[in-house]
């Protein structure tokens, strides 16, 4: 794909976004009649993914996603699934109070580009787990949330989705949920939900994450100022900046507030589950260690992931194919000697820059008192 298409269809999905919620106040017309044994057909199989829920009928959306479309697609975003328009869906009152077959559910919190993706891929194992790139339904419970969604329905709405999430594939023993970076706000109330649940707080160390988005050029720059605004709507944006002074920030300078504020998040999720639940870890720490990394996380989602396993893992597409590209293109492999390859490339052009703003954010985190490492790490 090339960076022109990319950016295009980066537009094309913003404007559906627009729209999308104008399409569901139609969707009483269109939805397709479910019989009673199509929906005990959906909700005991996990291959029809529960894609959206649509606040205007409360209503969820259900789309065939077998296993193999899962691991082609980077993310279970419309962006990326074939089949957005050939969804199912039925009342939200028509959900038993308990689905047929569920398993535990586990976690990976991130900040975004910090190979998060990668990380939900590897833990891709038929027969022990699946990992769930970005669903949607979540992203639709922030924006629910941003438009005045009732505190107590939102609450029973995010419990549901999560019960659906929960499905296994096949004789699988867990899902693992990598949900959007917009999603942090909800991991408080998602983990106290489910108590048996992990998570793992993924990060990008301040230097890594600012020559990601530098090598976005201007998309990058766009995404880290909708950030911002999320972040402020959201109320979690490091304080200390007076509107004035957020608009006279350079575009870097506004990624490190973001990053600061999720790092600052992480803290406080870390505070309120407990340090028994929780962990954290960086990508660097990831990439080069990254056999220490799925043995460690595995067995804090007390998955018996044998040596072969593991092995299996690090030789298969999860560490041989790049997250963000084709994923049937084989030997695009991307481990910490490429990453810093592509970073040395960015810091040519853009060092300067990025150091100077590194030490900026190092002195905006001690005025905030936000702890630029954090603790309770993997490994």
């Amino acid at each position: 794909m090339t960076k022109a298409t990319g950016h295009w269809k980066w537009y094309r999905w913003r404007q559906r976004q627009k729209v999308d919620l104008a399409r569901a106040a139609d969707l009483r017309q269109t939805m397709i009649m479910i019989s009673a044994v199509q929906q005990d057909e959906i909700l005991g199989d996990a291959s029809y993914l529960a894609h959206r829920y649509d606040e205007v009928n409360d209503a969820f959306r259900f789309l065939s996603v077998p296993r193999d479309v899962h691991r082609q697609c980077t993310f279970i975003t419309d962006e990326h699934l074939p089949n957005i328009d050939q969804f199912k869906a039925f009342d939200r009152s028509q959900l038993p109070e308990m689905l047929p077959n569920t398993a535990p559910i586990h976690f990976i919190f991130h900040s975004a580009y910090c190979c998060s993706t990668m990380l939900a891929r590897a833990f891709d194992i038929e027969g022990v787990s699946m990992g769930l790139k970005e669903p949607v339904v979540l992203n639709d419970m922030i924006g629910w949330r941003r438009r005045g969604a009732d505190p107590a329905k939102q609450h029973q709405v995010i419990k549901q989705s999560l019960n659906l999430l929960a499905r296994p594939f096949g004789d699988d023993h867990a899902v693992i949920i990598k949900p959007s970076n917009i999603c942090n706000p909800l991991a408080i109330e998602m983990l106290r939900m489910r108590p048996d649940a992990k998570a793992l707080l993924l990060y990008a160390p301040i230097e890594s994450f600012l020559k990601s988005i530098a090598k976005k050029e201007m998309w990058g720059r766009i995404w880290v100022r909708d950030v911002l605004i999320g972040t402020l709507k959201d109320g979690y944006a490091v304080g200390g900046f007076s509107q004035d002074e957020l608009l006279q920030l350079t575009d870097l300078q506004v990624a490190a507030i973001g990053w600061l504020s999720q790092h600052a998040l992480f803290s406080r999720i870390i505070e309120a589950i407990g340090r028994d639940r929780v962990r954290t870890l960086d990508s660097e720490t990831f990439l080069s260690r990254s056999q220490d990394t799925i043995k460690a996380l595995a067995d804090l989602y007390e998955l018996d992931l044998a040596h072969e396993q593991i092995s299996s893992v690090l030789q298969g597409p999860a560490f041989n194919s790049h997250s963000k590209l084709d994923q049937t293109k084989p030997g695009e492999v991307f481990d910490a000697n490429a990453r810093q390859q592509e970073q040395q490339k960015v810091a040519e052009l853009h060092g300067a820059e990025i150091e100077m703003v590194a030490t900026w954010t190092k002195a905006v985190a001690e005025s905030q008192k936000i702890a630029m490492n954090l603790n309770q790490t993997l490994i």
